[in-house]
């Protein structure tokens, strides 16, 4: 399922591209607005073989420890050294820009062959762990992929590492009908083997055929 953001969902802005254009944070949030941090991407006409934007910075995995799915600690540098991953913060209550993306990595994955699929990490951050517990993310996310990793903890951790990969995440928000909002960026952050940096990002707007297209890419850490 692909998906385009719709204009209210539009909340974070920055103006970074290297070559033309503002790269767009989006929100999974009703309404309001916020500021966010910058990503840089170069992306030369046709240079690389990946459809995502390919980054200029090549950011480190965040150093990042906090309770996975099982209720244990995970290690994100450690328990994903030297393996393709793909980095992302959201909440599951998100009513938009969340499940669109988690779903399409998803039917990309389901795509791959079986020795391909363990060859990628999918780890999604919650940017609000008070209502994300274990057992709320493990749900949520079985409903999206096979085998997806689900991180949950202390948020000053996920705002600092989140900032540390230019994507912005705010403290969420109850709003008076009971629903949350959690203003934070959209990029979906590609981690190659090879060296545990990040060199591609995906929008809130890409594709099921562009997740499609790279994840064999990912799989065999083809370089960006």
């Amino acid at each position: 399922m692909s998906h385009t953001p719709r204009p209210m969902t539009r909340l974070l802005a920055v103006a970074a591209l290297a070559l033309a254009g503002s790269l767009a944070l989006t929100s999974c949030s009703s309404g309001g607005s916020s500021g966010g941090g910058a990503a840089t991407v170069h992306k030369e006409g046709g240079s690389s073989v990946y459809q995502g934007s390919v980054l200029s910075k090549h950011f480190a995995k965040p150093d990042l420890v906090l309770t996975d799915t099982s209720g244990q600690p995970f290690d994100l540098r450690k328990r994903t050294a030297g393996r393709s991953v793909l980095l992302f913060f959201g909440y599951t209550s998100c009513p938009d820009v969340c499940p669109t993306t988690m779903g399409d990595i998803g039917v990309a994955m389901a795509k791959l062959p079986a020795e391909e699929q363990k060859k990628i990490d999918v780890v999604f951050v919650s940017t609000d762990p008070e209502r994300d517990t274990p057992k709320v993310l493990r749900t949520w996310l079985d409903s999206m992929g096979t085998g997806f990793i689900g991180l949950t903890g202390d948020l000053a951790r996920v705002k600092t590492a989140a900032l540390g990969v230019g994507v912005a995440v705010q403290d969420p928000v109850v709003n008076a009908d009971g629903t949350v909002t959690s203003a934070h960026g959209a990029q979906v952050l590609a981690f190659l083997p090879s060296d545990d940096k990040a060199h591609v990002l995906y929008l809130g707007d890409s594709s099921v055929a562009t997740y499609t297209h790279d994840l064999p890419l990912l799989a065999r850490g083809v370089a960006a």
